[in-house]
């Protein structure tokens, strides 16, 4: 091939693609979802696999909930004032019947808040995407919303009273600087907010929409977690005539990804990925997903959770993987303080991770759902339920290499990448671990991430026994667990 020829046809693909990026963002969405549904979700969220969610508000004043719920929730849940509301009674006791939640406002000061702080924590977290709420069901906005304010007749964003700051933004600004994509939660209901209680059409016209819109613009999100959705269809939300401005005319309307919480008819139906919340993700890859759940059981810091409530980093990154292996994301959530501190042992959650995914990560970010997303060891395989919310997930009774009272476990997590494949081992398996239906080829080359040298490898059909390094607890490269990362291999169907 002549060395012209070559410039020529590298020159015709190059406009080829600026061609096809080009009739990418001319693509014009109409404000109903069977254009809406059409948009693809950008990549960079199909590679990023882990983000950190963050509640923080208000709610962080008083910072507590009852027994295994969200103490976000505290304001909804203290206003039904029946004598056996535990809510009602912890509130009574310790802040007096005639307090009213507005008043906790001005005690939510953040005078500890150190933004880069906190983007140094999600940095060596390993996460991807950052996702703050800007304002949850409480209606306070963390940024200088002139709707908040003028809605609640009153100073309700925390501009105006308490931390006398734009907390969005100051985060959002060190986020960046780091690498990281940065978006938000948003509410579009809040319970209290007058107009919501008087006029939703007003509300949704009046303050919703342009508060959404104000959001946006200012702070050009990557990523929108919407919720509070389910008291209203999308059509009384407006959200197809949201989402088509949001699509065509924002700032971000090329990079932007949206969840499926636009309406009570849109979960796993319409919008973008689908959500699941404290439960165990979804099957396969057929739709981008996303798990997100606490630390505890909680989303907003609650001070009555202990110890044994949180689970331990070794579960949060076996939780990990096991999304990543049927092709989820996963958001986990901190809950900050009112005074701006990252709870310490949710730092120390976050860095374990970290840890892990600095030698891990090639198997995580950028793959994608092998086929199959583990290796079974023999017994009876233990049912799963999928769903959006509060689904029963006992995955670390579900790992192993040797099935527990007759009951199968999970040996393997497979995640890919055009070149290779990737098996994920919940722990050291010994001196061997043998893949079943395992495609290789001839003289496979199988290594271990954080390894320098390759591993003995002898390929039995559809089997691949791999040698595993003769190695003490103090030469492996990572704690909890370890990837064989296989070239050219491809699992088979079971």
């Amino acid at each position: 091939m002549s060395s012209r020829f070559r410039q020529t046809t590298l020159i015709a693909l190059i406009l080829m693609l600026i061609g096809s990026l080009a009739s990418a963002a001319d693509v014009k969405y109409a404000p109903n979802w069977d254009s809406l549904d059409k948009r693809p979700t950008p990549e960079w969220f199909l590679d990023a696999k882990f983000g950190i969610f963050i509640h923080w508000g208000v709610y962080s004043v008083p910072a507590w909930g009852a027994p295994k719920q969200y103490a976000e929730w505290y304001w909804n849940k203290m206003a039904d004032k029946k004598p056996d509301n535990v809510w009602w009674q912890f509130h009574q006791k310790n802040f007096g019947a005639n307090f009213e939640y507005k008043e906790f406002a001005p005690s939510f000061r953040a005078e500890l808040f150190n933004p880069d702080h906190w983007a140094e924590i999600f940095e060596r977290s390993g996460a991807k995407y950052i996702v703050p709420t800007s304002k949850h069901h409480e209606g306070f906005a963390l940024w200088p919303s002139a709707e908040a304010s003028k809605t609640w007749g009153r100073q309700w964003n925390a501009v105006e009273i308490g931390p006398k700051r734009d907390l969005l933004g100051d985060l959002g600004d060190a986020c960046r600087k780091r690498g990281l994509k940065y978006g938000f939660y948003y509410s579009l209901y809040e319970w209290f907010n007058p107009l919501w209680l008087s006029d939703r059409k007003r509300f949704v016209d009046e303050h919703m929409t342009p508060q959404f819109k104000d959001v946006v613009t200012r702070y050009k999100p990557a990523i929108i977690f919407s919720d509070g959705e389910w008291d209203m269809t999308s059509k009384e939300w407006k959200s197809e005539e949201l989402l088509a401005w949001l699509f065509n005319e924002s700032p971000v309307k090329n990079e932007v990804v949206v969840n499926d919480r636009w309406g009570k008819d849109c979960r796993h139906k319409h919008g973008g990925y689908y959500t699941t919340e404290y439960a165990a993700g979804m099957k396969d890859a057929s739709h981008p997903w996303e798990e997100s759940r606490g630390m505890a059981y909680s989303y907003g810091y609650n001070r009555a959770e202990a110890i044994d409530d949180y689970k331990t980093g070794r579960e949060f990154i076996m939780i990990l993987v096991d999304l990543v292996s049927r092709g989820g994301n996963f958001l986990l959530d901190i809950g900050p303080t009112a005074d701006g501190r990252i709870p310490a042992i949710m730092e120390q959650r976050l860095l374990e991770i970290g840890d892990w995914l600095r030698i891990n990560g090639e198997a995580i970010y950028g793959t994608r759902y092998a086929g199959r997303a583990n290796q079974w060891s023999e017994g009876k395989r233990p049912g799963q339920e999928f769903g959006e919310y509060m689904i029963k997930y006992d995955l670390m009774n579900q790992i192993g290499f040797k099935a527990k009272d007759g009951v199968a476990v999970k040996q393997v997590f497979f995640t890919k990448k055009p070149d290779a494949l990737y098996a994920i081992l919940p722990g050291w398996p010994g001196k061997e671990f043998t893949l079943r239906d395992i495609k290789a080829p001839a003289g496979v080359k199988v290594t271990m991430l954080g390894w320098n040298q390759p591993l003995k490898a002898e390929t039995k059909g559809n089997t691949l026994v791999v040698q595993m390094p003769a190695a003490g607890p103090e030469d492996l490269p990572s704690r909890h667990a370890y990837t064989l990362k296989i070239t050219g291999a491809e699992v088979l169907p079971e």
